[in-house]
C-alpha cells in the first residue's frame, strides 16, 4: 500500500512539472529601442515559428516612430499599440520591453528649434531632445501644439489645472514699420491643454 502511495505521489509530481511547463509556454516577446530618432524592434516570436518577424518589426517600428510625434503618446499607449499589432500577426505576447537614450520605459524625441523666441536659451536651428512626458513643472521648457501657433517650444509659466500657460525666453520687443504702418512682434504668450504637450526639454 505505501509503495502504491509513493508512486502516486511520485506520478502527481511529474504530471505538476508537465503541466508547468505546458502552462508557462514561451509566448515570446518584443524589444524596441528608440534614440531620439530612429527605432529598432527585435521580436522573438516563442514557439510561434510561422510569424513573419521582419514585417512585424518593421510594422512595430514604422508605428512607434508615428507616435513618437503624437502629444498623447506616453509608454502605455506605445506598449498597447505594439501589443495590438503583433496581436493582429498572431502573437500574443505581454513581453514588451522599451528601452531608450534616456533608459527603460521613456520615449526620447528630437525636435529643431524654430525661430529666436526662446533666445538665449535656445538657438534657432538647434536640437533639443525631448522626453516624451506629461509630466510638467512651472520652469520646464516644453514642446507642444497649440491651436493658435502650431509646434511650439516654449517654458511653462503658470500651471491651473488642465491648462498650461507658455511664454516666450526671448522677451524683445521689436517694430517694423510696411507702408507707413508700424507692426510690434514679440514672443508668444499662449494657454495649452495638458493633452497638447508633447514632452519636456531635457538636454539642449
Amino acid at each position: 500500500m505505501a509503495k502504491k502511495c509513493i508512486l502516486a505521489f511520485i506520478l502527481i509530481i511529474i504530471l505538476a512539472i508537465f503541466l508547468g511547463i505546458f502552462l508557462t509556454e514561451d509566448n515570446g516577446s518584443v524589444d524596441v529601442y528608440i534614440d531620439g530618432e530612429n527605432v529598432t524592434a527585435s521580436t522573438n516570436p516563442g514557439l510561434n515559428t510561422e510569424i513573419n518577424t521582419k514585417e512585424l518589426n518593421d510594422e512595430i517600428c514604422n508605428y512607434s516612430l508615428e507616435s513618437m510625434n503624437m502629444p498623447n503618446t506616453n509608454i502605455n499607449t506605445l506598449k498597447s499599440g505594439i501589443h495590438d499589432i503583433c496581436l493582429s500577426y498572431g502573437l500574443d505576447t505581454s513581453n514588451i520591453n522599451i528601452d531608450s537614450t534616456l533608459g527603460e520605459n521613456s520615449i526620447p524625441v528630437i525636435y529643431q528649434v524654430d525661430g529666436t523666441s526662446m533666445l538665449p536659451t535656445l538657438q534657432d536651428g538647434q536640437n533639443v531632445l525631448v522626453n516624451k512626458t506629461q509630466d510638467v513643472h512651472v520652469g520646464d521648457i516644453v514642446v507642444a501644439n497649440s491651436s493658435e501657433y502650431g509646434n511650439i517650444i516654449k517654458r511653462v509659466d503658470e500651471v491651473n489645472n488642465n491648462q498650461i500657460h507658455l511664454v516666450s525666453d526671448n522677451k524683445n520687443i521689436e517694430y517694423t514699420q510696411i507702408n507707413g504702418v508700424i507692426y510690434e512682434t514679440k514672443g508668444i504668450s499662449t494657454w495649452v491643454d495638458f493633452s497638447d504637450i508633447y514632452g519636456v526639454v531635457i538636454k539642449y
